[in-house]
């Protein structure tokens, strides 16, 4: 006789400390699940809160509407099991007092709480800092199927990264379960789809057994979460693979008789290939996604942003466009004297072409009265950056006015090589609630801007191909202050994303002088980057939480 466990993999959507909102979702999907005759529906890391939760989890009643909300969801758990993850109370009153847990409901009781061993503390991950390690294994067994139950990064102490000292799955191996299953929260960054596929292929070909991995989608302030989640059989040949960025549910068949493996029960819903999907392309519906959630979660629907005729600008109003809708977004041109005719044509043209809302706010009268106010205290200078800095202030006290008179959110149009060397007005240019491609080089945006363009062009060419401008003085170019942007971004990607020492970068062939003045750029100016707006994180190492930096310190200074 064929054993079999019919499992829904549920990928969906959450809203940090939203429990009512949360729990009827997974209310909902565990009745969809029960009335298509599943036997378990799995939910994801942390699902019950949203991840993270981060410092929520300090606040004794966050936590116990954590385990109402769980206990709400175990009455609704009749004829159908559900795993759900959520903090748990440590018992004991040495260690953390919680623990990162995944709870098995059926019978409408908590029957176990699985919690999870390696807690992640690098990069946006601070675990540690809340959660008890688990220091004990034991299977969950349904309807006679046996799981090595696993939270996220249990499966990522590989050979190749060998991060922890032990390994759960060899733990769990020995006590003989039927298949594996890995509830997650696994942010997005442009390289984690593969990496992610590389570790979970790697654990079934270690463990010869079947497995069904579920991810988070949606965003929560910097990070994005793009689901991706899998079933791998024993051959580890992908049985089903979710859509990125979607929530989806589907239903496998986990066959645990003398030949355990897991099959697709051929449902409705069709599996997604994937592989379709290249890096640019991934990088667009990750930043269409983050805006998207900023507001909805935060409640705002409008946004505005300073439209220059420069390709930044560009292709943060085209993502905004798509996230909220053209007719929720407002771009303002903030011309100066020194502004181009052909940058104001451009941003004209394209906010035609998208059919957005634009305004024409001239600044030389603004700029001019501070520099009459200041009149004084300049006598007898030069004009230099302070000036400049004048005209990139008077366009942020601008955007900031609409911001506050109509409700705008204000978008910030900063690319990552400008926050790394500090190109970039504070109070100034780098204004806003939500920076958008603040972790995209130059270099990236130039790529997002000819993918946006593939199907037609929407973002002029001219802003394109021209050089690239802050406009704040005659003739005014970017190469004048900083190298070319593939140079200059080759160097920061060696620095920031890889680590790499000065002398190591100079050994892969860049100028010594170049090399040292661009790492200085970049330590000098964190404390301008810590004032900036969160930046949605596409990368594996974005400014903000992900990097850690003292501000005062010598280091290559």
């Amino acid at each position: 006789m064929n054993q079999a466990l019919k499992v829904v993999i549920a990928q969906l959507n959450y809203h940090t400390g939203n429990f009512d909102f949360n729990t009827h979702k997974i209310i909902q999907e565990i009745n969809k699940a029960k009335s298509n005759g599943a036997d378990l529906v799995v939910f994801s890391e942390l699902c019950v809160c949203g991840y993270p939760p981060r410092d929520f989890l300090e606040f004794d009643d966050f936590v116990e509407q954590c385990n109402k909300a769980v206990e709400q969801i175990a009455m609704h758990c009749v004829g159908i099991h559900a795993i759900v993850g959520a903090p748990a109370r440590n018992p004991v009153k040495e260690g953390k007092s919680l623990y990162n847990a995944a709870f098995v409901l059926g019978e409408q009781k908590i029957q176990q709480v699985i919690y999870k061993t390696l807690l992640p503390n690098y990069d946006i991950f601070d675990e540690y800092r809340y959660f008890e390690p688990n220091r004990s294994f034991k299977l969950v067994e349904i309807n006679g199927c046996k799981i090595a139950l696993t939270i996220c990064e249990d499966l990522w102490n590989t050979d190749e990264h060998p991060l922890y000292v032990i390994r759960p799955m060899d733990e769990l191996i020995k006590l003989n379960p039927h298949c594996i299953i890995n509830i997650a929260a696994s942010p997005f960054h442009m390289h984690q789809a593969n990496v992610r596929k590389k570790v979970l292929s790697e654990n079934v070909n270690r463990y010869h057994l079947p497995l069904i991995y579920v991810n988070h989608i949606g965003a929560q302030t910097q990070l994005i979460f793009d689901g991706g989640s899998l079933a791998l059989n024993k051959n580890n040949e992908v049985i089903t693979a979710f859509p990125y960025f979607k929530e989806h549910s589907e239903v496998v068949e986990i066959k645990f008789d003398a030949d355990t493996d897991i099959i697709s029960n051929h449902s409705n819903l069709s599996s997604v290939n994937n592989n379709l999907n290249t890096t640019i392309s991934l990088i667009h519906d990750a930043l269409v996604l983050g805006i998207k959630e900023y507001f909805h979660k935060q409640g705002f629907k409008q946004a505005i942003l300073g439209l220059s005729g420069g390709i930044d600008s560009a292709v943060v109003l085209v993502l905004a466009a798509r996230a909220l809708g053209t007719e929720n977004v407002r771009a303002v041109l903030l011309p100066s004297a020194y502004s181009s005719d052909h940058s104001i044509d451009d941003a004209k043209q394209l906010a035609e072409r998208l059919k957005i809302r634009y305004d024409i706010i001239p600044i030389e009268n603004t700029y001019q009265s501070f520099n009459t106010t200041l009149a004084e205290q300049f006598a007898g200078t030069s004009f230099n950056i302070a000036e400049e800095n004048l005209q990139s202030r008077t366009r942020g006290v601008i955007l900031m006015a609409l911001s506050n008179k109509f409700g705008y959110i204000l978008l910030n149009t900063s690319n990552k090589s400008e926050l790394a060397v500090g190109y970039g007005t504070l109070y100034g240019d780098m204004c806003g609630g939500l920076s958008v491609i603040g972790d995209l080089y130059k270099t990236e945006v130039y790529e997002l801007a000819n993918f946006i363009n593939d199907e037609q062009e929407i973002i002029p060419v001219n802003t394109i191909q021209k050089a690239p401008s802050a406009e704040l003085r005659p003739n005014q170019k970017d190469a004048d202050s900083l190298p070319d942007y593939a140079l200059l971004d080759a160097i920061l990607k060696h620095y920031i994303e890889e680590r790499k020492s000065p002398k190591q970068i100079i050994d892969a062939g860049f100028e010594q002088a170049l090399v040292n003045k661009v790492l200085r750029l970049v330590n000098i100016n964190e404390w301008k980057r810590i004032q900036s707006p969160p930046v949605l994180r596409v990368s594996a190492k974005a400014f903000g939480p992900g990097r850690r930096m003292p501000i005062v310190a010598k280091y290559l200074n």
